[in-house]
């Protein structure tokens, strides 16, 4: 299984797969590229990783929750490279018998992804900048070559 993947996410296929019999709750999370910044509109995300180690730290943390809330099935996919406006950067889907498991599990995945998977975020202004967001490492590396 990739969690870290160049191609578009397809998001009705993943959640045809990811039912389960015991199943009484699906929750399916989708981060989408949205047009806007901090007043800034968007043309574009840009999205990199280290893969070996974000593919890593992605399973640790979908294998957690599978024991946690004990989901009957989860899967958290990250997109890398060019992501457009609308299109889906980060699938989250967890399956438990009950919504309450499966919305909690649901949420500490995607927040720990977003806090512990090396995945960084550039973002491509319609005014011709651009902007790496929510790394700080890249935000420091970003001013040095100003």
């Amino acid at each position: 299984m990739d969690y870290i993947v160049e191609e578009p996410i397809d998001l009705a296929d993943l959640l045809g797969k990811y039912h389960h019999p015991k199943a009484g709750a699906v929750v399916l999370f989708s981060g989408e590229a949205r047009n806007h910044h901090m007043g800034k509109a968007v043309d574009f995300l840009e999205y990199e990783s280290y893969k070996p180690m974000a593919e890593r730290v992605i399973r640790e943390i979908v294998d957690e929750a599978m024991v946690r809330w004990e989901l009957h099935q989860a899967i958290c996919i990250h997109r890398v490279g060019r992501v457009d406006i609308s299109m889906t950067a980060v699938v989250v889907i967890t399956t438990a018998s009950h919504r309450e498991e499966a919305y909690a599990a649901n949420r500490y995945i995607i927040d720990r992804v977003k806090k512990d998977v090396p995945v960084w975020k550039k973002e491509h202004f319609s005014d011709g900048t651009s902007e790496w967001t929510g790394c700080d490492h890249c935000m420091e590396v970003q001013a040095a070559q100003h």
